[in-house]
């Protein structure tokens, strides 16, 4: 679905994309863009923030944790370009929620039905580490994005600080915070009341880095079964 179509998704990536926020996360995205790995050399790095992408009716939501220095911030698509993304566009595919099973360019015709995919972090950190200090500056963006998203009824959080950015964004959208407080674990549940929305499921799952897929930890099998899982959650 083109921008023109998104109404307050497309203003809001306006804004993402021009943000300056984190001195941290500014310098080290253009550090990377001005001396990447020689197999990208040839190409032009989108060396900006990185905005949420998918299918503006997303009954599911996918909170990753921030975009690959070489990945995303080259690609300017979440989780575009890089091992991660490839595990999780073809998992997607396998469920039928995207048309293709890999992305490589923001260009690339990948269409996502019933899901969109976030980064609560906008910009690439060094060492894959944001600090607590640049999660907030962002979350900002998170809470609009979930304004934007009116159907999303389930959140599927990919690692520990995915499911800590997921349920901080419930709280601030008015949900009772669970007690005891829900610990991230892959195959973890929790449903919570969003004040104006209803019942709301959250869903944790492993991250789909290549420290978790390469060493077996989260398999193709083990994803798919918590993917399909929440989208159950989410059916009529």
């Amino acid at each position: 679905m083109t921008a023109s179509r998104r109404g307050p998704l497309a203003d809001l990536e306006r804004e993402v994309v021009s943000c300056r926020l984190c001195p941290r996360l500014v310098a080290w995205r253009e550090a990377c863009a001005a001396d990447p790995p020689r197999r990208f050399r040839s190409e032009r790095y989108w060396a900006r923030p990185v905005p949420g992408f998918g299918d503006p009716a997303a009954r599911l939501l996918v909170v990753g944790l921030a975009p690959a220095a070489h990945g995303g911030n080259r690609t300017g698509r979440v989780f575009t370009g890089d091992s991660s993304g490839d595990f999780l566009f073809a998992a997607f595919h396998r469920a039928g929620l995207a048309n293709q099973p890999g992305s490589t360019s923001r260009g690339d015709g990948l269409v996502l039905s019933d899901v969109y995919v976030v980064a609560p972090v906008r910009c690439a950190p060094p060492d894959n580490r944001p600090t607590p200090a640049e999660f907030e500056r962002c979350r900002p963006f998170l809470v609009r994005e979930w304004d934007a998203l009116p159907r999303v009824r389930a959140v599927l959080a990919l690692g520990a600080l995915a499911w800590g950015s997921a349920l901080a964004l419930l709280g601030e959208r008015g949900a009772p915070p669970p007690r005891p407080l829900p610990r991230f674990g892959h195959g973890a549940e929790v449903r919570v009341e969003v004040p104006g929305r209803g019942a709301v499921a959250l869903v944790g799952s492993y991250h789909v880095s290549r420290q978790n897929t390469n060493t077996g930890r989260l398999t193709a099998a083990m994803f798919d079964a918590v993917l399909a899982r929440a989208r159950a959650l989410v059916a009529p």
